[in-house]
């Protein structure tokens, strides 16, 4: 677990943060309705700043178009990017055993490859924040993204056998090789597997099943789990597995998980097929959560159910379907950077 001396230990979601890391979707990515697109993205950054500090990497030619859309507490900097996923072009951030910040800075190669994106700027932004971070950067051989793992701060963490074992991602790659870079990057040292993610994610724009759609660790211990109740849905099946393999995992001390079941949205279906809308891609930041919502009767059920998992937060819940429409919600376009005795 150590690098250069240091043994590095990836935060909780719920540690307290020192910002929250954004970008701004590039003027060329959304082509079908980029206006739809940065207003989403600048409505969320917007929300964090009202919690605590966010930094918004912005393409150079969308800096002035940028500020019209985001508040001035919302700090803009200038990184060329090929899309505005931060959670998984990003580092993820971790501290040593005195507290300084390091940034594990992944390979990142499309999400195993995607015959749609581009990444040759992606791969750069890692390294990219954690120098503007001011952060130890902890590089890492392993094709990863932040949304394919969860972790409780002690030791567990989640993912899904069809990310970080991908062949197209990690080739030849087993699960122990996964879990002890794990442990040297992150200081994970128990790993839960699952089967795999949502239906739609591992359609031709997901992600192959990132984990951030299907369970979050709320504290040590407990597990909000993405709940399909329509039989009709391809979900519906798939979060009955994954469940059960979740009721069968123990966290790092040996003791079964508390599960807090976060039944989906009622709505089935959009223009593209089925919908993979999710509560539990949620971010916690400083005294809130900023949550996914749908215009959906289940909004009122899952705004209460993130509000008693997470006592003395707001919880702001934002229309995330533009979002969950491009492959992602809001989880997925932020990363948090955990605060540091030096930063």
């Amino acid at each position: 677990m150590s690098v250069d001396g240091q043994q590095w230990r990836m935060p909780a979601e719920t540690a307290e943060q020192e910002k929250v890391w954004m970008g701004f979707p590039p003027e060329d990515l959304y082509d079908d309705d980029p206006e739809v697109a940065r207003q989403t993205w600048s409505a969320v950054a917007n929300a964090v700043s009202d919690f605590e500090p966010v930094t918004m990497l912005v393409d150079p030619r969308d800096r002035d178009r940028a500020r019209r859309y985001v508040s001035d507490a919302v700090e803009l900097v200038e990184v060329g990017m090929d899309d505005a996923w931060l959670r998984d072009i990003g580092p993820s951030f971790v501290l040593d055993q005195a507290g300084s910040l390091g940034a594990v800075d992944w390979v990142f190669n499309g999400w195993g490859q995607q015959p749609w994106t581009r990444w040759d700027m992606d791969a750069q932004v890692g390294r990219t924040v954690a120098d503007l971070s001011g952060a130890t950067t902890v590089t890492s051989a392993l094709v990863n993204e932040g949304g394919g793992f969860q972790v409780d701060g002690n030791g567990t963490v989640l993912l899904t056998e069809t990310v970080q074992l991908d062949p197209l991602r990690n080739p030849g790659a087993t699960r122990a090789d996964v879990e002890a870079e794990l442990a040297r990057t992150i200081g994970a040292t128990h790993a839960v597997w699952l089967p795999r993610g949502l239906h739609r994610d591992a359609g031709h724009f997901g992600t192959k099943g990132h984990v951030d759609m299907v369970a979050a660790i709320s504290s040590p211990g407990r597990l909000l789990v993405h709940v399909q109740d329509d039989a009709s849905h391809p979900d519906h099946a798939i979060t009955r597995e994954i469940l059960a393999v979740l009721r069968e995992a123990r966290d790092v001390d040996g003791k079964p998980f508390e599960i807090v079941e976060l039944p989906a949205p009622r709505t089935l279906t959009d223009d593209e097929g089925w919908v993979d809308y999710s509560y539990i891609n949620h971010l916690v930041v400083n005294g809130g959560v900023i949550a996914c919502g749908y215009d959906d009767p289940n909004d009122t059920d899952a705004r209460a159910i993130l509000a008693e998992a997470y006592p003395g937060r707001e919880v702001v819940m934002l229309d995330a379907r533009p979002i969950l429409a491009r492959g992602g919600g809001i989880h997925c376009i932020t990363q948090q950077q955990p605060k540091a005795v030096r930063s």
